[in-house]
């Protein structure tokens, strides 16, 4: 299920990326202790809208999304996003309500649009076309970049000096490749056409460090592919501006849903819940 995680999640996280490049002003930020689902304060009070009068909630997501949507080897709907969506229905007390159905990923709007659906959770990526149509829960992931090295130079430290000293690749025209430039003016990136061939040069030496997408070149590193040849260098960087929002849930404008999913994952980040379908579906060291 790895190989098949890495190929389709490269995909559709690059799509999300790309849609991210312009108005890109705020500082680049480094994680912190509180992880990559935090994106909100725990302390925070968020009320619970009444959501009594709603028929049902119709999660619509995808199936070829590892690890956040895919069939398991039992056939069965599976994966974070999945997990999730059971864990919002339960926190909220409306699970009898709820039901997740799978389409193709160019179909989901036009199924919430059409009330086939009322609820999208598949990553899609927040543009201020979609924010003048659609209301978007808080987000529940954060996307990361990070530096990824061969392991004779992983322990090294990531500063503008180090980095300009070494051959460092990004995949060209991406979100990447413009944070790598506009914080690290120094480095003279190697170009490539696309993560695999950036991997490639990567594990055959031609260049010393990657920089890219975390949660893709995490599985591709505990891969067989990579065959332990690499590890992170540094920890990540967060920044709104270049990587967008993160994952949130797409409903339909002018209903409850997105403020009641907000007081779900708020009290599903309270309970460690959050933290523990992290764990569970993705790899260790990622944040």
């Amino acid at each position: 299920m790895v190989s098949n995680g890495i190929a389709s999640a490269s995909v559709r996280i690059m799509g999300f990326l790309l849609i991210l490049l312009p108005a890109m002003h705020a500082p680049v930020v480094a994680a912190e202790a509180q992880g990559p689902l935090l994106t909100f304060d725990k302390r925070e009070h968020r009320a619970n809208p009444d959501i009594s009068n709603v028929p049902r909630i119709r999660f619509l997501t995808t199936l070829d999304f590892p690890p956040f949507e895919f069939l398991d080897a039992e056939g069965r709907l599976s994966g974070f996003n999945v997990d999730l969506a059971r864990e919002l229905c339960d926190t909220l007390g409306v699970t009898a309500k709820c039901q997740i159905q799978a389409l193709p990923f160019n179909e989901l709007q036009a199924a919430l649009e059409s009330r086939a659906g009322d609820a999208v959770i598949a990553g899609i990526g927040v543009t201020p076309d979609l924010r003048a149509k659609y209301d978007f829960s808080r987000p529940y992931l954060q996307l990361s970049a990070r530096f990824l090295s061969l392991r004779k130079t992983s322990g090294e430290p990531i500063t503008p000096m180090k980095l300009a000293a070494s051959k460092v690749g990004v995949v060209r025209d991406t979100a990447h490749q413009a944070m790598l430039k506009a914080y690290f003016p120094n480095v003279n990136p190697q170009l490539y056409d696309d993560r695999p061939a950036m991997l490639k040069a990567l594990k055959a030496g031609d260049v010393d460090t990657v920089f890219g997408e975390g949660l893709a070149l995490a599985f591709w590193a505990a891969s067989g592919e990579a065959d332990s040849c690499c590890a992170f260098r540094g920890g990540p960087y967060y920044s709104g501006d270049f990587l967008g929002e993160g994952m949130t849930i797409m409903t339909r404008e002018g209903e409850p849903l997105a403020a009641a999913f907000d007081h779900g994952l708020l009290e599903l980040a309270r309970k460690g819940t959050l933290n523990e379908l992290f764990v569970k579906y993705f790899p260790p060291g990622l944040y």
